[in-house]
């Protein structure tokens, strides 16, 4: 497929999530043989449905296009899904049904943690993950693979100066949260059921000084024990799903 943008998702789970929510962006599939699994079977009917034929290839096959990821019998692949920028951030937030809940990565340079908060933002059904275009990973092969699928579902808007997108969002009704160790209000005291933007910051350094400047509230996740910190990508989790709790949601 020359000239043909396309990215590699491995794995059932995954790969159904995408063709799932977006059968119209899947290229190509590739299973294992042999044919005889049912849920080959439905994977195959819904590729199909989709206008795609799989093709079966070896284990050993699927190995080579997956590399040390664990393909579990599947590799697809799916025209990705596109960057945004704040402008695109900002149209979108009119489409939302409801509060939006975003997602603020501030400094976050390793590609397997951003990778890890990607799928659980997805998980947690946020709206979009912003993201600085400098100081920050980039949204590319490895962070797609730790993200299992959910690069390929959440948007990702890299934004040229994230203390003006913040005031932005802030412009536009939604409250910006930070997360840092040194405060005294606790993050389960604090009311997100809100138009809601969560902002964390790089492990160790946390968030930048503009940054820390346009939140509304920092707030601290409380800690039982002698660990004074979580990497971000657990702290990711702990947030979002507290603010889902409040929202109702059932966990």
């Amino acid at each position: 497929m020359p000239g043909r943008k396309r990215t590699l998702v491995y794995g059932w789970h995954a790969i159904s999530a995408v063709v799932d929510r977006a059968p119209e962006r899947l290229l190509e599939l590739w299973l294992a043989e042999p044919r005889n699994d049912e849920r080959m079977r439905d994977l195959k009917s819904r590729a199909e449905e989709a206008g795609v034929r799989p093709q079966f290839v070896s284990v050993e096959a699927l190995g080579k296009l997956a590399g040390s990821a664990a393909h579990q019998g599947a590799v697809a692949a799916f025209r990705p899904l596109a960057t945004w920028d704040e402008n695109d951030l900002m149209a979108a937030l009119e489409r939302i049904e409801g509060d939006p809940l975003l997602l603020v990565l501030d400094g976050v340079t390793d590609p397997h943690n951003l990778g890890a908060c990607l799928r659980t933002a997805e998980a947690a059904g946020v709206h979009a993950v912003v993201i600085p275009k400098d100081r920050a990973a980039a949204v590319d092969a490895v962070v797609r693979k730790v993200a299992a699928g959910a690069a390929e579902l959440v948007p990702v808007a890299s934004v040229t100066n994230l203390a003006r997108t913040l005031e932005g969002l802030k412009t536009r009704g939604i409250w910006v949260v930070g997360l840092a160790g040194e405060t005294e209000q606790t993050l389960h005291a604090t009311d997100l059921k809100r138009p809601l933007a969560l902002v964390l910051g790089a492990e160790g350094d946390g968030m930048r000084r503009l940054t820390r400047e346009r939140c509304d509230f920092i707030v601290r996740i409380p800690m039982a024990g002698w660990t004074t910190s979580l990497n971000v990508s657990v702290a990711t989790g702990v947030a979002l799903f507290e603010a889902r709790r409040q929202r109702g949601h059932s966990l």
